[in-house]
């Protein structure tokens, strides 16, 4: 599979694009409770952490939802469609500051696992520029899923930092709390409205209790 561009028109999002790309908040944020009861012992038997784990599968529930995976054309001409997308996500280091560390896609949670412990501690143990210590090798920033985790906070709702043209997709993971029994965390999803309606986030949420259940 491999990047595709899709030609404005014939596109049945043409008209959603032109009315949201301009604006000056064109994104959209919703936040969900997810179930994640069994997770830290299931991602354990994988070779995984609890965050590695949630990362994994919403890295994964993001490829399978195709709009999760486009990138506007600046020009206005087209919208590119990924053939795979990647994360970047937020790392607390040891001098109190944070990191970008990016986790490039594999569908196999131990390896995806592995190869994100090897990379932590640079960022971990690096200090200065946001991106110092990560390595993302072959990964190009427009194919980023930008996400990032608050495990103190068992937040209700959530806002992402957006520049001028940014149009990732972006995930935030709150606290685990006990609610009856069941182990909640909450998860914040911001897209650009140009790309991504409702019924694309509630796809991703699908996938993403399915694949945690799975894991």
């Amino acid at each position: 599979m491999q990047d595709r561009l899709i030609p404005l028109d014939t596109w049945p999002r043409r008209a959603a694009l032109a009315h949201f790309r301009h604006m000056a908040q064109p994104a959209f944020s919703v936040t969900v409770p997810v179930d994640v009861t069994g997770l830290r012992e299931r991602a354990a038997a994988r070779g995984a952490t609890p965050w590695l784990a949630y990362h994994h599968a919403a890295l994964e529930a993001a490829n399978r939802v195709a709009p999760m995976r486009q990138g506007l054309i600046h020009d206005g001409t087209a919208v590119r469609e990924f053939a795979a997308i990647h994360a970047s996500t937020t790392v607390l280091r040891q001098d109190g500051s944070f990191g970008f560390l990016t986790l490039p896609r594999a569908p196999d949670l131990a390896r995806f696992a592995s190869d994100a412990r090897a990379r932590l501690p640079r960022v971990r143990e690096s200090s200065g520029d946001l991106f110092a210590g990560d390595d993302p090798g072959e990964v190009r920033v427009e194919t980023l899923v930008h996400m990032t985790a608050l495990p103190w906070l068992p937040f209700t709702a959530f806002t992402h930092a957006r520049g001028q043209g940014d149009d990732r997709p972006k995930v935030a993971f709150g606290r685990f709390t006990d609610q009856g029994g069941r182990l909640l965390m909450p998860v914040a999803v911001d897209v650009h409205h140009a790309l991504c309606d409702g019924v694309h986030v509630g796809e991703f949420f699908e996938h993403f209790q399915a694949l945690l259940d799975a894991v």
